[in-house]
């Protein structure tokens, strides 16, 4: 299912799974185009060039596109099967996973281009960078969770998916994906970090842009959180699916 829904959406496309590659890099060009020239972002010492000032922007970016891919999904996972909410024997719970594991394929190429513009700008990868699945570790319970909830609450309420596209755009720009959290007051910075993105974003910078072991308790942290939002996804999704078929 994943793959299929992978290829349904470069399906009639001229360039095909090309998209994968050519979507991240345009994103990392106009991103840094915008906020480096534009708006005279700065983001490190003076005298760094565009690339690696591109690279912390499209770190965080590829953390957030991944959790957004996910979650603006989720509302409309069952709602848009009910042939298979007709079938007893179907089991709905794999519907979010489908949906995390096609976008682990674009955060798998975002990966990729991040460690193939850190080695050609900077000329190494850091041994750090092995620890980067383990930063991004969380993102797959809180995915999951999230679909899952998302998924059973969106099948009864269908503005949810609309609600969503509002908060994304707000938390894209509450997380620290255009600046370093490091900016931000001390008041303000310690309920920034009770967005569960903003430590996997911080942390992959670190771990592939500094060179840097990541935060392991912090990391644990995160992972126990992420589980916590995945056991209620799940005990949520549970408790509303009899009435998935009354409504779909």
């Amino acid at each position: 299912m994943a793959r299929r829904e992978v290829h349904t959406r470069y399906r009639q496309s001229w360039l095909g799974t090309a998209w994968l590659v050519l979507t991240p890099l345009m994103m990392l060009v106009l991103y840094t185009s915008v906020f480096r020239h534009v708006f005279q972002v700065r983001w490190s010492p003076p005298g760094e060039g565009n690339l690696a000032f591109g690279l912390r922007l499209y770190a965080g970016l590829a953390v957030f596109n991944f959790f957004a891919e996910c979650v603006t999904r989720a509302p409309t996972l069952v709602a848009e099967q009910p042939h298979l909410v007709k079938k007893v024997v179907f089991p709905l719970e794999v519907l979010p996973w489908a949906s995390v594991i096609a976008g682990l394929v674009h955060l798998g190429i975002a990966a990729l281009v991040l460690l193939g513009l850190r080695w050609q700008g900077m000329g190494e990868i850091p041994l750090s960078a092995l620890a980067l699945p383990l930063v991004w570790l969380p993102l797959l319970p809180l995915c999951l969770g999230l679909g899952w909830a998302l998924s059973a609450v969106g099948t009864f309420v269908r503005d949810v998916g609309q609600i969503l596209s509002m908060v994304m755009t707000g938390l894209m720009f509450l997380s620290p994906v255009f600046f370093p959290a490091e900016a931000l007051p001390s008041g303000l910075r310690d309920w920034m970090w009770l967005n569960p993105l903003a430590l996997i974003m911080t942390q992959t910078r670190t771990v592939l842009l500094q060179g840097e072991w990541p935060n392991w308790w912090l990391c644990s942290l995160s992972l126990a959180a992420s589980l916590l939002v995945a056991w209620a996804g799940a005990a949520l999704f549970r408790r509303l699916r009899p009435g998935f078929s009354d409504v779909v």
